[in-house]
């Protein structure tokens, strides 16, 4: 490190440098060095005067729980979740290597996990700290969790977590997890996600000779499926783009990931198969939409079957409106503060899924607008005031989640 970057590291805010260590640690997949993350992330908490918990409900998946008691600990709690891991990079498109949490001279820092979701992290951290140091006390208990494996679907972290007596032991009320960005002046608040389907479409026919008009090929049938899925894909995106109403969260996006089959090329195939990957927003009647789709792929011909790799068929919100207290503890302090609150679907699918499938209330919001959707994305960055200004937003909010009056059925 340079005499210049020693300067402005001794300068900046704790909370900046301490959001750049953990933007240095490459939780990144399909190797994640999760053991120094929680390492870390337990160190930070010993410093806060947090009570630490681990979990390994799959080797090498530690799941950790950071805990402040409340001074009602058999009221619902506070959870607070965010993942450990980040997807992988390639390198060679970054401005600046994805790992050195690289500051500009306008305060953007980049990294991998700048956005998804290690900001967030240190943001609860951080606004947690400040409210113990303080002196407040609420009576919520608040838990932060931080999970493995999101980036890859959850399965080995949270989808098994929520299913542990552990979980239902930190006796949830509501759960805060992660966001989108916002390019404009508005925070993007998610109350739902869309449904996964991810489908493979098997057709079967007549082989023969690559010189011949068969008949009943696989490859008739296949066209027949793929243009029916991708004429409704381009209805949804029409819908979407003629009314500036709804997001992408409100309409099903419909794309086509895999195209296989053939064996010579001369050979016309026994077998061809094409895989969707479907985004289903809960507004859509699913058994309705099962119906549909399946009969398309009945309408090619016989001798075509299909298998789900993937087919989410719950629909639970949690309603974003101030009828539900948690909601009306979230916005409160948000329209104190002058924040736009804009409540959406998410478009893709986070934990928050695992959560409300089991019964719990679930938002999920990353306090960044103005602020391009980098996640994923290569030079995936975030500017340090929009990061600095997270954490008071953050402090406003847990203070007012964490302060919510006995609910019915709490006393």
């Amino acid at each position: 490190m340079d005499l210049k970057m020693d300067l402005a590291t001794a300068t900046e805010d704790p909370a900046t440098s301490l959001f750049r260590e953990y933007l240095n640690i490459r939780t990144v997949q399909p190797d994640p060095d999760y053991d120094k993350g929680i390492q870390f992330l337990i160190r930070v908490a010993e410093e806060i005067g947090l009570e630490s918990k681990t979990l390994e409900l799959h080797p090498g998946r530690v799941i950790l729980i950071l805990t402040w008691k409340g001074t009602d600990p058999q009221l619902r709690s506070v959870i607070l979740n965010s993942h450990t891991d980040v997807v992988p990079v390639f390198e060679e498109f970054w401005t600046y290597p994805p790992f050195s949490a690289h500051k500009d001279k306008d305060g953007n820092i980049y990294a991998r996990g700048a956005q998804d979701m290690k900001c967030v992290t240190i943001q609860y951290l951080e606004a947690v700290c400040r409210l113990k140091s303080e002196g407040r006390r609420f009576p919520r208990t608040i838990h932060l969790t931080l999970v493995p494996d999101e980036e890859i679907g959850g399965h080995k972290g949270m989808e098994l977590f929520v299913q542990h007596p552990d979980f239902h032991a930190l006796n949830p009320g509501i759960t805060l997890d992660e966001g989108l960005a916002n390019p404009s002046e508005e925070f993007s608040v998610f109350y739902g996600e869309k449904c996964p389907w991810w489908i493979t479409v098997h057709c079967g026919g007549d082989p023969g000779h690559g010189s011949r008009f068969i008949e009943n090929t696989a490859a008739a049938k296949l066209h027949s499926v793929i243009s029916r899925f991708l004429e409704f894909r381009e209805k949804e995106k029409n819908r979407l783009l003629s009314d500036p109403n709804l997001t992408l969260g409100d309409v099903t996006t419909v794309n086509l990931t895999r195209v296989s089959g053939g064996v010579s090329f001369n050979v016309v195939p026994s077998e061809m198969t094409a895989t969707f990957d479907l985004r289903i927003p809960p507004t859509v009647n699913l058994k309705e939409f099962e119906r549909q789709l399946e009969g398309w792929c009945r309408e090619a011909g016989d001798n075509i079957t299909w298998e789900y790799h993937q087919k989410c068929m719950n629909e639970r919100v949690t309603t974003p409106d101030d009828s539900n207290p948690w909601w009306k503890a979230f916005s409160t302090p948000c329209k104190e503060m002058g924040l736009k609150l804009k409540p959406e679907i998410f478009p893709a699918a986070t934990d928050s899924r695992y959560i409300r499938t089991a019964g719990y209330s679930a938002l999920g919001f990353s306090p960044m607008n103005n602020t391009p959707i980098l996640l994923h994305d290569h030079n995936e960055y975030l500017n340090e005031d929009v990061f600095l200004r997270g954490i008071q937003i953050y402090t406003k909010i847990i203070a007012s989640l964490a302060s919510v009056v006995p609910l019915a059925g709490e006393h």
